[in-house]
C-alpha cells in the first residue's frame, strides 16, 4: 500500500484531456496568409498556448504546445509564430512546436515585430533588442529612458528599408535605421500617448492611435498630418484599413465599439456597437477582402463581412465562450456529447465535446422578451436577468416544450429555457402569493419524464410546476416544507418520491403525487448541496462540516459516510453505474470515493479550486470548472482504456498538484511520461496457497486430473480402437530430414546387431517408482510434500498405475500403502488440496478394498481417516445447506 502511494505522482483514475470554451484573451490576434494553401489563418492566444483557425470556416487547424507561463504578446511572419511569456519569447513552427527561444530581457516583453530574418522585441523598461531568428543571437540593443520615451507601439513602414517607427507614452515618435543604429527623425507628436500604429494602404502614410481617442493620419515623409478623427469611447486599442477598394478605416475602443471612418469624405460612416462585451483587443481587415477579424477579452473571436449598401458589418462567423467565470455545468442528454454551462456573464451555453461547430449559445436571459424585441433593447443591461446559479435539464420532452429550468441570483422567479430553439423559454415560474423581495429560489430539479419542475425557495417552501403550461401544481407541507432555506430538491426516477433538505439540518421524503410527508430524518450538520443518482436510488449529501453522507432512498438510511475534505464541498457527481462518488472542494482537491467498499480510491490537487464537477453519462470524461477560469476542463477516465488499481488510499496519503488540461499538452510532459518506468501502482498480487488454516482449500489442478479417476475403466473401454491401425500403402507425405542449415534427407536406421533378442527385458518393471520411494521416505521423516507433488504432475492413467503398484502383488508393500494413507491424512489435516485427497482416497479404496480388512495396520489408518473425512464433511454440509437456504429465500421472497 505504501509503495503504491509513493509511486503515484498524480491521479490514477483521471488524466487531463483538453479544455473547452477557450477562444481568446486580451492579447491581439495575428492574421497570416499561407501562400501554399492560398488561405488566411488567424491565431488567438488562450492562456499558455494559442489556437490557429482557418478564416474560411473558422475551424480549428492547430493547437500549439503549452508554454511555462501565460502568453503576454504575439506576432507572426510568413513562416513562424512568435509568442512572449515573461521576459522570454519563443518561435513556433507549424503552429505547434517551439523551434527557437530568445532570452536576454530583464523585464516583461510587451511588443514583438518581425523584421525579415530578424525579430524586434521591446520590454516594459523600453529596452529594444533585435535578434537574428535562426542563430538566436542579438544583433542590436537599444536602451531608451522610460521617463522621456517609453515605447508603447512599434511599426515597420512599408518600403522603408531597415527602418522602424516607434511610438511612446509621452506622445513623440522616432524613426530609426536599425542597420546603422541611427535615429533618423523625431516626430513631436500631439502631447498624448500613442497606443497604436498602423500602416495605411498609401505609402508614407501611417495611422496613429492616441490615448485621447484620436486617430491621426500622418505622412511620415513630410511630417504632415493629413486628417484627424476622434472617438469618444476612450483610447484607441487597434486600427485597420480596408484594402478591397473602399477607403474605410476601422478603429477599436475599450468599451467594445468599433468606429468605421470614410477616408475620402473624412467622416464617420458607421458604428459597430457592442461588437464585443469587453475592449477590442485586435481588429484586422483581410487583404483585398471585405472581412474584418476581431477578438477581445470576452473570450470571443468574430468575423464580420461588409456586403451591405450602408457599409455596416454583419456577423459572418464566430467562436464564442463565456466572458466571465462559470457558475454551474452539467452534461445534457445521455450521449455525453453536450455540456450545459451557466456563467456570471448571464448567458447559458452548450459546449460540444466532439467538435466546436456543435457549440451553441442559448443567450442572455431577458426579463420581458417580447417587449425587448419590440423596443430593440437586446443589448441593454437593465433588461437582462441576473446570472444563473442553479439549473436542471431533462431531454425527454425537449421537442415538445422547454427542457431546462434555472434559478437566478437574487431572483424569486425561475426561468425556463428551450434547448432545441436555443433561447429562453415561455415561462417564469414563481408562486403568485409571495411578494417579498428577499425570497429567492435556491434549488431546482426536473422529473425524469420532463413534465414537472420542483423549485425550492429560501423561505423553506417547495413548489411543483408543470413545464408545459407553467401552472403551479402544488406545494409540499402546509405552509413550508422546511423551516430554513431549501438546500436541495430531488425526484426519483418513477415520480414516486420527492426528497428535500433544508439549512436547519432535516432531510424529508415526500409522496410526489399527494405531497404528503413520508419520512423525516435529521442530519449531523447542515447540508450544503444534494445529488440523487436516479438509477441506483443513491443520494449524496455534502454537509457544512466538510463531510459527505450517502443514503439509500429505499431504506432511508445512511449507508456511507466520508470525511477528509478541508474546505467547503462545492459539487458532487456520480459515475454512470453509481459505484463512484466524486467530490470537488474549496481545498482544491477532487476526490473519488468507492461506494461498495466505502473507501477513498483517488485524490488529486489542482492549482485552482474546482467549483463544479460533472461526469459524462457514458463514463468517458469528467468535466470541471474552476475559480476565475472561463473554460470547461475535461479529464479522461483512465479505467476505460487501462488497468487501474482501485485499492484504498492510506489515511496519510498526500495528493500532488495536477496542472489543468490545456488545449494541448507540452512535449516535456509527454517525454517525461515515456521515460518514467512504470510505477508499481499495479503491484502483482500473489495469492497465498492457503488464506487460513481453518479454510478448506482446493488445488489449482484442472478437473481432468482428478474428476474421472473412478471411471477410467469406462473411459478406456469407450476409447478402445475397433480395429488395429493399418499400414499406409504409400510413402509418408513428410519425408524425414536432418536438422541443419542445409536440408538433407535422413537415412533409414539400420540394425547393426543381427543377434539382438526381440524379447522384452522385464527387469526394468521390477524397479520401484519414484512415488514409492518418496512414500518410503515419508514413513521415516513424516514429510509427504515430495510424494504429493509427484502425484500432482501425473495424468489420470499415471495416477491409477502408481496407486495400483502400491499393493504387494504389484511390487509394493503394506508399509508403502500405510504411508499413502498417512499422506492422505496429512492433506485432510492441513485442509489443502481437498478435492485431490478425496479423489485419491476414493481410487485407492476402489483398487485395494479387498485386501484392506486383512491388514490390521491399514485398518487402523482407515479408521482415523474415516473420522477425519466425516468431520470435514459435516462442517461443509452445514455451510452448503445454509447458503442454499438463503438463495432459495431470495429467489422466492417478495422483496
Amino acid at each position: 500500500m505504501e509503495r503504491a502511494s509513493e509511486g503515484r505522482t498524480s491521479s490514477a483514475l483521471f488524466a487531463g484531456f483538453r479544455a473547452l470554451g477557450l477562444f481568446s484573451t486580451d492579447i491581439p490576434h495575428v492574421v497570416r496568409f499561407s501562400a501554399l494553401k492560398r488561405r488566411f489563418y488567424v491565431t488567438t492566444c488562450v492562456g499558455k498556448s494559442f489556437h490557429t483557425y482557418d478564416v474560411q470556416k473558422l475551424s480549428l487547424v492547430a493547437v500549439s504546445n503549452s508554454l511555462p507561463q501565460d502568453i503576454c504578446c504575439m506576432a507572426a511572419d510568413g513562416r513562424l509564430v512568435f509568442a512572449a511569456y515573461g521576459n522570454v519569447f519563443s518561435a513556433f513552427a507549424r503552429n505547434k512546436e517551439v523551434v527557437h527561444t530568445f532570452k536576454g530581457h530583464k523585464a516583461e516583453i510587451h511588443l514583438l515585430q518581425p523584421f525579415g530574418d530578424h525579430i524586434i522585441s521591446v520590454d516594459t523598461d523600453s529596452i529594444l533588442i533585435i535578434w537574428h531568428i535562426y542563430s538566436e543571437e542579438e544583433y542590436l540593443q537599444l536602451t531608451f529612458d522610460k521617463s522621456v520615451f517609453k515605447i508603447s507601439a512599434i511599426l515597420h513602414p512599408s518600403t522603408y528599408l531597415n527602418k522602424i517607427l516607434l511610438g511612446s507614452e509621452q506622445g513623440s515618435l522616432q524613426l530609426w535605421n536599425v542597420k546603422s543604429n541611427k535615429l533618423l527623425y523625431t516626430f513631436q507628436g500631439w502631447k498624448i500617448g500613442v497606443t497604436a500604429l498602423q500602416q495605411a494602404p498609401a505609402v508614407d502614410v501611417v495611422a496613429v492611435g492616441l490615448m485621447s481617442g484620436q486617430v491621426i493620419i500622418h505622412n511620415i515623409k513630410f511630417d504632415e498630418t493629413l486628417m484627424k478623427f476622434h472617438q469618444d469611447w476612450g483610447p484607441i486599442t487597434s486600427i485597420s484599413f480596408r484594402t478591397d477598394g473602399h477607403p474605410i478605416m476601422a478603429a477599436g475602443s475599450p468599451c467594445g465599439h468599433i468606429g468605421l471612418w470614410d477616408l475620402e469624405d473624412k467622416k464617420l460612416i458607421n458604428q459597430m456597437r457592442n461588437a464585443h462585451s469587453t475592449a477590442i483587443a485586435g481588429l484586422t481587415f483581410l487583404h483585398r477582402e471585405p472581412l474584418l477579424v476581431t477578438n477581445g477579452a470576452d473570450n470571443a473571436l468574430r468575423i464580420w463581412i461588409f456586403d451591405g449598401p450602408t457599409g455596416e458589418g454583419r456577423l459572418l462567423r464566430f467562436r464564442m465562450g463565456h466572458s466571465a467565470p462559470l457558475t454551474k455545468i452539467r452534461y445534457y442528454g445521455q450521449n455525453g456529447q453536450q455540456i450545459l454551462s451557466a456563467s456570471q456573464d448571464g448567458t447559458l451555453q452548450s459546449f460540444s465535446t466532439i467538435h466546436e461547430k456543435f457549440n451553441k449559445s442559448l443567450g442572455h436571459g431577458l426579463i420581458n422578451k417580447k417587449r425587448v424585441k419590440r423596443k430593440g433593447l437586446q443589448n441593454a443591461i437593465s433588461v437582462r436577468l441576473p446570472p444563473i446559479t442553479k439549473f436542471a435539464a431533462e431531454e425527454a420532452r425537449e421537442s415538445d416544450w422547454d427542457s431546462i429550468i434555472a434559478c437566478h441570483q437574487g431572483k424569486l422567479s425561475c426561468s425556463t429555457w428551450n434547448y432545441q430553439r436555443s433561447t429562453i423559454g415561455a415561462y417564469f415560474l414563481k408562486p403568485k402569493e409571495l411578494k417579498k423581495d428577499d425570497i429567492t429560489a435556491t434549488a431546482v430539479d426536473i422529473t425524469s419524464c420532463g413534465n414537472f419542475a420542483v423549485i425550492g425557495l429560501s423561505s423553506g417552501a417547495v413548489d411543483v410546476y408543470n413545464m408545459q403550461s407553467g401552472i403551479h401544481r402544488g406545494s409540499f407541507g402546509e405552509d413550508q416544507a422546511h423551516k430554513g432555506s431549501v438546500r436541495g430538491v430531488a425526484v426519483d426516477g418513477l415520480n414516486q418520491l420527492t426528497i428535500t433538505t433544508g439549512s436547519e439540518g432535516l432531510l424529508k421524503f415526500w409522496n410526489f403525487k399527494n405531497k404528503i410527508l413520508i419520512h423525516s430524518m435529521s442530519l449531523d450538520s447542515s447540508p450544503n448541496m444534494m445529488l440523487l443518482h436516479r438509477d441506483s436510488g443513491i443520494l449524496g449529501l455534502a454537509l457544512d462540516d466538510f463531510s459527505i453522507s450517502v443514503l439509500d432512498i429505499e431504506t432511508r438510511k445512511i449507508v456511507r459516510e466520508f470525511s477528509g475534505h478541508q474546505g467547503q464541498i462545492n459539487d458532487l457527481t456520480f459515475s454512470p453505474d453509481g459505484r463512484w462518488l466524486i467530490s470537488a472542494s474549496m481545498d482544491c482537491s477532487v476526490r473519488t470515493w468507492d461506494l461498495p467498499s466505502g473507501c477513498l480510491i483517488d485524490s488529486f490537487l489542482l492549482d485552482s479550486a474546482p467549483l463544479n464537477i460533472t461526469m459524462s453519462p457514458t463514463g468517458d470524461f469528467l468535466a470541471t470548472s474552476h475559480v476565475d477560469h472561463l473554460g470547461i476542463y475535461l479529464w479522461s477516465n483512465i479505467s476505460l482504456y487501462s488497468v487501474v488499481s482501485l485499492r484504498p488510499l492510506p489515511t496519510d496519503y498526500v495528493p500532488s498538484v495536477v496542472m489543468l488540461p490545456g488545449t494541448c499538452q507540452t512535449q516535456d510532459v509527454e517525454l517525461l511520461e515515456e521515460t518514467i518506468e512504470p510505477s508499481d501502482e499495479m503491484i502483482e498480487y500473489d495469492s497465498p496457497e492457503q488464506l487460513n488454516e481453518q479454510l478448506v482449500t482446493l488445488s489449482l489442478l484442472p478437473e481432468s486430473r482428478w474428476k474421472n479417476l473412478l471411471n477410467l475403466d469406462v473411459i478406456k473401454k469407450k476409447n478402445k480402437p475397433k480395429e488395429p491401425p493399418r499400414v499406409p500403402k504409400s510413402a509418408p507425405f513428410f519425408i524425414p530430414t536432418v536438422p541443419g542449415l542445409v536440408p538433407r534427407y535422413a537415412a533409414p536406421e539400420q540394425n547393426n546387431d543381427p543377434h539382438q533378442s526381440k524379447v522384452v527385458n522385464l527387469g526394468i518393471l521390477a524397479q520401484k517408482s519414484d512415488f514409492c520411494l518418496k512414500l518410503e521416505e515419508g514413513l521415516v521423516n513424516n514429510k509427504y510434500e515430495a510424494a504429493l507433488n509427484l502425484l500432482k504432475e501425473l495424468g489420470p492413467s499415471g495416477i491409477e498405475t502408481e496407486l495400483r503398484s502400491l499393493s504387494p502383488d504389484c511390487g509394493g508393500s503394506v508399509e508403502v500403502m500405510q504411508s499413502f494413507l498417512k499422506m492422505i491424512g496429512m492433506m485432510l489435516d492441513r485442509k489443502r488440496d481437498f478435492e485431490l485427497a478425496q479423489a485419491y482416497l476414493a481410487l485407492f479404496l476402489k483398487l485395494h478394498l479387498k485386501m484392506l480388512p486383512s491388514e490390521p495396520v491399514l485398518l487402523e489408518e482407515m479408521t482415523k481417516l474415516s473420522s477425519q473425512v466425516e468431520e470435514n464433511w459435516i462442517h461443509l454440509q452445514s455451510l452448503f445447506n445454509q447458503s442454499m437456504c438463503i438463495l432459495n429465500y431470495i429467489k422466492s421472497a417478495l422483496l
